[in-house]
């Protein structure tokens, strides 16, 4: 992958926690993406707009404008560039029931997105489910 060398995807992570958007912004930095951040689904739209990510990392629970009418929002945009951007969700829910990772993606699916990733999952296991999903057209 030499032209992901020279030019990294993209990444902008969406989230109302600086310190999540701080230690995330760092560990993806180090497996070589470029990353943006935003800090909620407002700026996350300008930012898309402007710079055109390889993914969009959103966070569900936020001020201002949630994760899922972002996405939407998105989804609605006349310009095809953009509404195909991929997105996929970030959750902290922790919710242990068996049911609830065929909830999270059938809410994906719903909203226009690839899927979700949890915040709680190894940083590892999180860098190797975003370059699955760069991957997949």
């Amino acid at each position: 992958m030499p032209d992901q060398v020279a030019n990294p995807p993209l990444i902008l992570v969406v989230d109302d926690e600086p310190d999540f958007l701080e230690i995330f912004g760092v560990k993806l930095r180090a497996e070589g993406f470029r990353v943006e951040t935003a800090g909620n689904g407002a700026e996350a739209l300008k930012k898309i707009k402007a710079l055109k990510p390889s993914l969009v990392l959103m966070d569900v629970k936020m001020p201002v404008m949630d994760g899922a009418t972002a996405v939407l929002k998105l989804r609605e945009d006349p310009d095809q560039e953009i509404k195909r951007i991929k997105v996929a969700f970030l959750t902290s829910l922790g919710d242990p029931r068996l049911e609830m990772p065929e909830i999270n993606r059938k809410f994906s699916e719903e909203f226009g997105a690839q899927g979700y990733l949890k915040k709680t999952d190894d940083l590892n296991l999180l860098c190797a489910k975003i370059r699955e999903l760069l991957q997949a057209s």
